[in-house]
């Protein structure tokens, strides 16, 4: 195509940028219209690709006939199939009577289906004979019609991967893919970008009836180097921001930052052995137990630099006296010297009731203190035994009832009852 034919297609439609990879899906477009070939139109979300939808829809012998775009994915499961093929009346609750679906009312003309990798199998089904034979059949019938439209379908996700997951018929992909046609991200277009921002600016500056925004060099440079993860949607919808916000029309690196978003994500981040992949698909409980690991560190370190403190006489030792829990399960921290020791003290009893029950040691916290006699044991595993006797007894030997007596699991108990050969 000569530059005269490039810049009458982008005039004609609306397109701006000259990057090589954008002149390259025009040219593809305009090559594909004339004939009636099914095309495929991939690109990220935001990027223009309804826009060469239209494109092979003007330029073809079609242009007089209808066109009607579709988001697949904006349409509920359960109604696409009438949505796109009809309904005879009485089909379903609601069909008071038969409607034409898209596929019969665009006879002739042009269906753009975007975001098709959200349709449902069955739907694709139905789809696939569309294409193959031109034929269809309504919801509720048994009468198969024909029909005589071009499908220009569009997807922002790799449709080859959802074939090997078994979410996209592999045939449909293959009769879908005839003509591929590339849309490239805006972060892929070099100076388009700079074009793209002064055409919104000039349009914003008319809507509001205000002078025209501009960038200073290093604001230019800014733009130009950001990823724009939402394309050129999200440029105009910056643009629109500043225009509407900013008394000063010569927008700086400082202010242009305002409106930027920061890349990347702000989460914690799980180690996993030196790899940071897939670290944007944590889990919330992976995020919950970084949280709380991190907290656990924490209260760790500050309870050895109060041990510290107390160790070497800077702060006064009855606060050990007062808080005799406070030290004890430290990580990495040498006992108390024996003067400082709590006089009278006794390990606390308490049996955890565990969600896990792969883990078999239970986790002993300090919630209170029970004060003993001198001569009662002070053994932690003759002091469970004599609770769950006690609970078996109370329960008429009920394991179940017992169980939740102890706060445990019924597997848990029956397993302390072997261990301590309890009759």
């Amino acid at each position: 195509m000569s530059n005269n034919e490039y810049l009458s297609i982008k005039q004609r439609f609306g397109i701006i940028g000259n990057s090589p990879k954008l002149n390259h899906a025009i040219q593809v477009a305009a090559q594909v219209a004339p004939t009636d070939m099914t095309v495929l139109i991939t690109g990220e979300s935001g990027s223009g690709k309804e826009s060469f939808s239209k494109i092979i829809h003007q330029l073809s012998p079609r242009k007089h006939g209808k066109f009607i775009a579709i988001n697949c994915g904006a349409i509920p499961e359960g109604t696409i199939d009438s949505e796109l093929f009809g309904h005879e009346k009485g089909s379903f609750t609601g069909a008071y009577e038969s409607r034409k679906g898209y596929f019969e009312g665009t006879n002739g003309g042009t269906i753009f289906l975007d975001e098709i990798g959200e349709m449902p199998l069955q739907t694709q089904a139905r789809l696939l004979r569309v294409l193959e034979n031109g034929e269809f059949i309504k919801v509720g019938s048994s009468k198969v019609q024909k029909t005589d439209v071009r499908v220009v379908a569009a997807t922002n996700v790799n449709l080859h991967e959802a074939v090997d997951k078994g979410k996209f018929r592999e045939d449909l992909y293959y009769r879908l893919s005839t003509v591929p046609i590339f849309v490239p991200p805006l972060r892929e277009r070099g100076n388009d970008i700079d074009l793209l921002f002064r055409k919104f600016a000039s349009d914003f500056a008319e809507k509001y009836r205000v002078d025209s925004i501009k960038l200073t060099e290093d604001a230019k440079s800014i733009l130009l180097r950001y990823r724009f993860p939402g394309n050129i949607r999200q440029l105009k919808n910056l643009v629109e921001q500043i225009s509407a916000l900013e008394m000063d029309r010569t927008i700086s690196a400082d202010t242009l930052m305002k409106y930027l978003p920061q890349q990347g994500s702000s989460l914690p981040a799980i180690y996993r052995g030196g790899s940071s992949e897939n670290s944007e698909n944590l889990s919330e409980r992976d995020l919950l137990y970084k949280v709380l690991f991190d907290m656990k560190k924490d209260m760790n370190d500050l309870k050895k630099l109060v041990h510290d403190l107390l160790e070497n006489g800077q702060v006064d030792s009855s606060v050990i006296e007062d808080n005799p829990n406070l030290f004890r399960n430290m990580e990495g921290t040498p006992a108390l010297p024996p003067e400082t020791k709590p006089k009278d003290f006794s390990e606390p009893i308490f049996i955890n009731s565990r969600s896990n029950e792969e883990d078999d040691e239970y986790d002993y916290e300090n919630v209170h203190d029970i004060t003993h006699e001198e001569d009662e044991s002070l053994s932690i595993e003759e002091k469970e035994k004599e609770l769950i006797i006690k609970a078996l007894r109370k329960n008429n030997n009920k394991r179940k009832y017992a169980a939740q007596d102890l706060g445990i699991s019924e597997r848990t108990l029956y397993r302390k009852i072997k261990q301590y050969e309890i009759d």
